[in-house]
């Protein structure tokens, strides 16, 4: 009985460590659990959700799926959702969310870990890792003093058959949602237009634009940055791409947000706080650093020497919130011919 005792005590000394190491509140040991509707891929956040069960004894059943599916689940399930946290892979989601009151007022202990333009302003849902969208471009065949400073240039005849897009990407989509908040739907429409006349390669994904760039099959393409790093992890600084960021505040250097937000109907609350707590901790954000190749949202954490830090990129005044209408920019995507 008291060997027993003692292993249940070394167990909960062990749990209440590992919670003060990452700052956030202890739970009790083994008793908790949670459900998380996630629109990140397993492949990427997998890990770092097994982790956070080894540290702090809480079990988690996730849901994964595209984003926009989850977050039209959650609403189509009502009152009735297993969700505790909604884990989306863009602000749009979360704003579409926070729009139908359906997630919760975070404590400030926790929103204050990243600046307010990586978190809602109504203080419902908060960023763990960005994602800012370039242009990869061949190394062999440009420099960077050959792309233009705006996402507007390559309506440029001049890029006629030497681009590559991704129009069912989620990422992609937001971009477009991004640019019709910035500029209005005759501005996107038009760069659609522009783009379209231009006969981009259309690709499948992130990944196989910077495949293709790098083989010469097309000169640039417009991605999400970590996607490069990825290929440079396996290849080495030899790889023939590399990213290039817009500059001026454009559309084109939008910086989205991988968020959280717990759900209003949540039954494992304490838990989900703990959940977002581990997200914003320096050792969660180092694994979004190292492992992802995405930007951490807490001061103090290195990134890939070859990214270009955050606070230099220069992003498009958007409230991230904003990004909700999907519905509105698939209809544009397939009103232009984007989309079938």
């Amino acid at each position: 009985m008291v060997k027993g005792v003692t292993i249940i005590m070394k167990m909960a000394i062990k749990m209440l460590v590992a919670l003060l190491i990452v700052g956030i509140a202890p739970v009790a040991y083994g008793q908790g659990r949670l459900v998380v509707y996630s629109g990140r891929s397993e492949s990427l956040v997998g890990p770092l959700l097994k982790m956070f069960t080894e540290d702090t004894g809480i079990k988690v059943e996730v849901r994964y799926g595209d984003s926009a599916e989850m977050a039209a689940t959650i609403l189509e399930e009502g009152r009735n959702s297993p969700a505790d946290i909604f884990f989306s892979q863009d602000a749009g989601a979360l704003g579409a969310l926070a729009k139908r009151g359906r997630l919760m007022r975070l404590p400030n202990s926790l929103l204050g870990r990243v600046e307010s333009r990586f978190r809602s302003h109504e203080g419902v849902w908060v960023g763990v890792s960005g994602r800012a969208r370039v242009v990869v471009y061949n190394t062999e065949r440009l420099k960077e003093s050959d792309l233009p400073p705006s996402i507007l240039g390559f309506t440029d005849p001049k890029w006629r058959g030497r681009m590559g897009w991704a129009p069912t990407n989620g990422s992609f989509q937001a971009f477009v949602t991004a640019f019709r908040v910035k500029a209005g739907n005759k501005a996107i429409r038009e760069w659609l237009m522009g783009i379209i006349a231009n006969r981009p390669r259309v690709y499948p994904n992130n990944t196989a634009i910077v495949r293709a760039v790098a083989a010469g099959e097309i000169d640039v393409g417009f991605v999400n940055h970590y996607y490069l790093y990825q290929f440079l992890a396996d290849q080495g600084k030899a790889f023939k791409a590399r990213n290039y960021y817009n500059l001026g505040g454009d559309v084109g250097a939008l910086v989205n947000v991988a968020g959280v937000g717990i759900i209003d109907t949540a039954r494992n609350r304490a838990e989900a706080e703990t959940f977002i707590g581990y997200l914003l901790s320096e050792k969660a954000q180092t694994y979004f650093a190292e492992v992802t190749y995405e930007y951490p949202l807490i001061p103090g954490i290195k990134t890939n020497e070859l990214l270009k830090p955050l606070a230099e990129i220069d992003t498009p005044n958007i409230d991230l919130s904003n990004l909700d209408d999907l519905a509105g920019t698939l209809e544009l995507l397939q009103d232009v011919g984007v989309l079938n």
